[in-house]
């Protein structure tokens, strides 16, 4: 008989929700997190009494009616809506693509305007789109895509448009409608109180070790559990057996500021190729905060190297058949359960990393 049930990798909300519904079922579990605290990367820092998403903006937002009551029965959320604005040259437009993008853009009024450019303005790429630029393009008109689309997704994925595949942006949001709200799902907000409130709940009750590498001492903490729960890098667990695969990664700048509001709004992106960081997030936003001072976050992309945080899975083909081959080394370690955004090797929205791992943790409890 093993001290612990569930020997969980990493302490993001895939292993959270994972030790919460393991622990309602009696099972004893041991949380062993790299970095010095709960949460991942919905992590918040408090300054000046302002909540600061230490990892970039996170939103909640759902449609899937359980996961919405799970994460509510643990806090209560605000009413946030996601409602970015786009800064080119000093140009401010609204996201996403809707009739005051439209209106702002191209001084028109109606959907049936707006239509008639995006149409005219796709008209030039014909045939299946053979690269990013032309199948944005195809989707928005060649105006929004070189003001609102270009510069930003060459600073995300550091490379030009043209080398980028067509599959990245499978679809824009595009709305004939005066709605700035970005998501379209049915539910949305900011927990009150930060993520920090819902993540000290889910690893309630369970034996917590931060500040150390479960690869280092894979051999010890495995004697210490029945089952081990994995969200890291599933290349690193199989010691880059096949190479290694590709992320994007991110740089924060974090100050804090001496005036009450910045930007008015909690996320503005910068969609030029000029400015060098991609959007900046003024916290206080996602509270509705009144404080005297503001803390923002300059958002840099940079390319992923070993020793960074992992944030964004560069999901081309190349890198796809790479995670297949890990994959199914994965499924060869009985005793080892692989999910989350890094296990898996996808991006994931939270509430689809909280349904992964219901879905996970049912399945293995037996409920």
């Amino acid at each position: 008989m093993k001290k612990y049930d569930f020997v969980l990798v990493g302490a993001g909300l895939y292993n959270g929700t994972f030790a919460y519904l393991a622990r309602q079922a009696g099972k004893r579990c041991l949380v062993v997190e790299k970095r010095e605290h709960l949460g991942g990367n919905v992590y918040c820092a408090e300054i000046e009494g302002i909540d600061v998403h230490r990892y970039g903006a996170h939103i909640f937002h759902t449609s899937d009616r359980e996961v919405w009551d799970f994460v509510n029965s643990l806090a209560e959320f605000n009413r946030y809506t996601n409602s970015p604005v786009a800064n080119y040259h000093g140009e401010m437009y609204n996201m996403p693509f809707n009739m005051n993008t439209f209106s702002k853009m191209w001084q028109i009024s109606t959907p049936a305007q707006a239509k008639a450019k995006i149409e005219e303005q796709r008209a030039g790429i014909v045939g299946e789109p053979k690269n990013l630029e032309e199948q944005a393009i195809r989707l928005v008109g060649r105006d929004i895509y070189e003001k609102l689309v270009k510069g930003y997704t060459e600073k995300q994925w550091g490379r030009d448009c043209k080398d980028l595949p067509a599959f990245i942006i499978k679809r824009l949001p595009v709305r004939y409608t005066y709605d700035n709200n970005y998501f379209n799902d049915l539910y949305q907000g900011i927990p009150i109180g930060s993520y920090n409130v819902i993540v000290e709940k889910l690893f309630e009750g369970c034996d917590v070790e931060m500040g150390v590498d479960y690869l280092e001492k894979k051999a010890y903490y495995d004697s210490l559990g029945e089952r081990v729960v994995y969200s890291g890098m599933i290349d690193a667990y199989f010691q880059y057996r096949f190479g290694k695969l590709e992320y994007r990664s991110l740089r924060f700048e974090t100050e804090l500021l001496d005036e009450e509001n910045y930007q008015g709004v909690a996320v503005v992106n910068y969609t030029d190729r000029e400015t060098p960081y991609t959007r900046v997030i003024e916290h206080k936003h996602f509270q509705f905060g009144t404080q005297p001072k503001t803390v923002i976050t300059r958002e840099y992309p940079v390319a992923w190297e070993e020793g960074m945080e992992p944030y964004y899975p560069v999901n081309d083909e190349k890198n796809q058949a790479l995670y297949q081959r890990y994959a199914q080394l994965a499924e060869q370690e009985e005793k080892v359960l692989f999910g989350g955004r890094l296990g898996a090797y996808q991006y994931y929205d939270m509430d689809k990393v909280i349904r992964a791992a219901m879905e996970a943790a049912r399945k293995e409890l037996g409920v």
